[in-house]
């Protein structure tokens, strides 16, 4: 370390232990570079420390998982996992129901109230530690994919504020993802610390006063502009009724769904106009924060700030952030910084999914909020 990091830890954690000598031979020093669909010696040979070691691994069809023998921590009974792909969600459950496979996770929504309702199967659901986000390009004088020239309508906080306050995230939740979800207006969950409950209630859906923000903002017609979006299921069809909200305010939205492959570059490479998009962090804020809404350096911080918004007074509290050791300071630090992008929002909370999980009786687990199957968790009768 080149300076004190009070969220080494936090770093820490996730990363695995790999043998140098293994990694310097095959030549895995370095993480692959997914941006450009790099495949490493590493990615289709077994490494590493863990629980479970890599038996095989057919790309978009299954992984194998074996359980590693010489495993130092605790572990379930699982000897043996595999992960299959199933793209249809009605193929899925079915496999489900007939024995084939054990567990799904994430079921259609459509389908956890009967689910529910024929208690046949044992449903986990819990709160996301994620938030879901309109985000927009913030630093371009004219959008790339917008209709209007010569400025760019998303750097004025009237065009922002009127986007969330033309979106009714309450009618999204209900008809869209059928209650498996809750309307936030903060930045993070209540599972992050530094989380600050008064931040958590939406500003009101006022089409109305989102209309005369357009105008006072030199928008009484509105714009045009388009929406990139995860083509997943349920993300695509939240994207659809943000477009149609919108339109009622005079926001002509143009809806562009892409793979994940195709999608995540336009967030790090910064070329998207406006975007919708979910984040995971970790249960220290500054994580979220550094990734998100840190402004872009190209090293280490701002990666994520795919609309590269700037605010030097965010930056300085988000940098003092990471080297602050007390808990107390660093908390009121965190409810510092979530106030100040409250007010300026430079992204639009829109909901915390209900992560829900369906499985065959007979196996035990613990459901993180990450949306994280973690294998040495489970026990199978």
């Amino acid at each position: 370390l080149q300076a004190p990091d009070a969220v080494l830890p936090e770093k820490l954690w996730p990363i695995g232990i790999m043998s140098r000598a293994w990694a310097e031979k095959h030549g895995v020093t370095l993480p692959q570079d997914y941006n450009t669909k790099q495949e490493t010696f590493a990615v289709r040979n077994a490494n590493g420390t863990g629980p479970f070691a890599l038996k095989r691994y057919e790309p978009d069809t299954r992984t194998v998982l074996a359980a590693h023998a010489a495993w130092w921590g605790r572990r379930g009974n699982v000897t043996e996992a595999v992960y299959t792909v199933i793209q249809s969600d009605a193929t899925r459950l079915a496999a489900l129901a007939s024995g084939q496979v054990d567990l799904v996770i994430d079921p259609p929504y459509q389908d956890i109230a009967r689910l529910k309702r024929e208690n046949k199967l044992l449903l986990a659901e819990t709160s996301d530690i994620g938030t879901q986000y309109l985000g927009f390009d913030q630093h371009r004088a004219e959008l790339e994919s917008g209709d209007v020239k010569g400025r760019n309508p998303f750097k004025d906080l009237r065009v922002r504020r009127a986007l969330y306050q033309a979106i009714d995230v309450d009618l999204i939740v209900s008809k869209v993802l059928r209650g498996q979800a809750t309307p936030t207006g903060s930045f993070v969950s209540r599972l992050v610390d530094g989380y600050v409950a008064d931040l958590d209630r939406r500003l009101p859906y006022d089409p109305a006063a989102a209309r005369a923000l357009l105008k006072a903002a030199g928008y009484p017609n509105g714009f045009g502009v388009t929406l990139d979006c995860v083509n997943a299921t349920y993300r695509a069809a939240v994207c659809q009724a943000l477009a149609a909200m919108l339109a009622q305010v005079g926001i002509r939205v143009a809806f562009r769904p892409s793979p994940t492959a195709l999608f995540f570059p336009k967030l790090t490479q910064a070329t998207s106009s406006f975007f919708e998009f979910g984040w995971s962090p970790a249960t220290d804020a500054w994580t979220v924060l550094n990734a998100v809404v840190h402004s872009y350096d190209g090293v280490a911080s701002g990666a994520f700030n795919a609309g590269r918004y700037s605010n030097a007074r965010l930056d300085v509290l988000i940098d003092s952030l990471r080297v602050e050791p007390d808990l107390a300071r660093r908390r009121a630090m965190v409810g510092e910084a979530l106030r100040m992008l409250h007010d300026d929002l430079p992204l639009v909370p829109l909901y915390r999914r209900t992560l829900a999980w369906v499985m065959r009786p007979g196996i035990r687990l613990a459901q993180w909020p990450n949306d994280v199957l973690e294998l040495r968790w489970v026990q199978m009768d």
